[in-house]
């Protein structure tokens, strides 16, 4: 079924406060999360099950792979002749000022969009906070509201730096929005729902502060614009670092964890890839590990996450790490408490080892293309 009531927005021209390896050669949007999924694919999915059928992603300047990766939509039904998939500029400057989100300069330069639309409302969302909700009640929730915003939040369960917090008063009514959580504070999820009359006037009404998160340049105005909530109750996964990367990658390999993300209802779409299933010698061992297709195990996995077409081969150990696609552990290797970007070989005998608190992260190997 196709919602009429809303169209999507992607941002994907900003990056982490802080620098990573992970992120040399692509952007936070495509960064791999459980080994056959991106971090776009759960606000595309989340859209693509609401019924909306136009969605605009702005491009960060290291585009390359998230191009790739979307291609025409066909994955979360935009590959249409009526709406669709829309791959929008973004500004030189969005990612000037690390870790904004949603970028008033991206906005206007691209509200052609919006005035193309006839959809009264726009879903806006960022991609590296991960959930998995029912976006059509929150769109029918703000049109009962009559609020011009509505801000998606759940209950902070952990105190995060990175991430919105709302001053929510009478009635669910946003009061301000600020910066840093504590357990039990409002967080705001980087989702929300805005009128697109109401976004296109604070185009014009804001278009001096353009180099400002839109929440930011409009902060002193939540009495002139009324903002309201929807508070989510579901599990929210947030990704600022490659320490909350790990750390929230490792929690998914808890079943009960899993399957608040993933459901049958709501499922989450990636795109496709014709890979033969998982090998496993009669030698292999490997126990509470997410192994994707196209991998062969020979050697040992436990507690860990494993891209396509990885190889563990015989005597080799891997433990508590992240290994992406195309990675090769030879026989003897050992790696344990780390995160392997693609491509990469770890020879006969070799460690690569962090620890608990700390996890090593390898760069991206170069490719033999």
């Amino acid at each position: 079924m196709i919602n009429r009531k809303a169209i999507g927005y992607i941002t994907a021209n900003y990056t982490s406060k802080e620098n990573s390896v992970l992120l040399e050669n692509r952007p936070l949007a495509s960064v791999p999360f459980m080994g056959r999924y991106r971090l776009i694919d759960f606000p595309l999915s989340n859209m693509m099950n609401a019924g909306i059928r136009t969605v605009g992603v702005v491009l960060p300047n290291n585009y390359r792979s998230l191009v790739d990766h979307l291609g025409s939509g066909r994955e979360w039904e935009l590959d249409r002749k009526k709406g669709g998939l829309f791959l929008l500029q973004g500004s030189a400057f969005g990612t000037a000022k690390k870790g904004m989100r949603f970028l008033l300069r991206d906005i206007i330069n691209n509200r052609m969009l919006f005035e193309r639309a006839t959809e009264p409302y726009v879903v806006m969302s960022a991609t590296n906070i991960v959930f998995n909700m029912n976006i059509a009640d929150v769109i029918d929730a703000h049109e009962r509201s009559g609020a011009g915003v509505t801000m998606i939040y759940k209950k902070c369960d952990r105190s995060l730096d990175d991430v919105g917090r709302l001053i929510i008063g009478d009635a669910g009514r946003v009061q301000s929005f600020e910066r840093g959580c504590n357990y039990g504070d409002n967080e705001f999820l980087d989702c929300f729902i805005i009128n697109r009359e109401l976004l296109l006037k604070i185009c014009d009404d804001y278009a001096s502060l353009d180099y400002l998160d839109v929440f930011e340049a409009t902060k002193n105005d939540y009495g002139r614009v009324d903002v309201c909530s929807y508070e989510f109750k579901g599990m929210a996964v947030g990704m600022f670092n490659e320490k909350t990367y790990y750390e929230r990658s490792m929690e998914m390999l808890n079943p009960d964890v899993m399957h608040q993300l993933f459901t049958h209802e709501r499922p989450i779409m990636t795109k496709a890839h014709d890979t033969p299933p998982a090998k496993y010698s009669s030698d292999s061992n490997a126990r509470n590990s997410f192994v994707s297709a196209g991998c062969r195990i020979d050697g040992s996995v436990l507690g860990s996450i494993l891209s396509r077409d990885v190889v563990v081969e015989k005597g080799a150990y891997v433990s508590n790490s992240i290994i992406m696609q195309g990675c090769v552990i030879k026989r003897g290797a050992r790696v344990e408490n780390a995160i392997l970007d693609k491509n990469n070989v770890v020879e006969p005998g070799t460690m690569v080892c962090g620890t608990p608190d700390h996890t090593l992260a390898v760069r991206k190997a170069p490719s033999e293309n």
